[in-house]
């Protein structure tokens, strides 16, 4: 378990902003990144958010997965560290 949510299923509205405005009222949100396509600038649909702490993540977690966000439900898990 880490302190940093994947967000899947997200609206085309969605901005990083919102998604730090929606959870910061839950817990203490460090970062929040919904990830853009480089060549047409839209939105890929998914997103990370960063917390304090992995109790915070797993709260957030357990409260938003199957939720419906901005008319779109969606899944979220513990993100899973990069490889290179």
């Amino acid at each position: 378990m880490n302190n940093t949510i994947f967000i899947g299923g997200l609206s085309w509205n969605l901005q990083s902003e919102d998604l730090k405005d929606i959870f910061s009222e839950h817990a203490t949100v460090v970062s929040a990144n919904v990830i853009f396509d480089r060549e047409t600038k839209k939105s890929k649909g998914f997103g990370f958010v960063e917390f304090e702490t992995a109790e915070d993540a797993a709260a957030i977690k357990e409260k938003f997965d199957g939720a419906e966000l901005d008319g779109r439900k969606v899944f979220i898990d513990f993100a899973r560290k990069r490889e290179d």
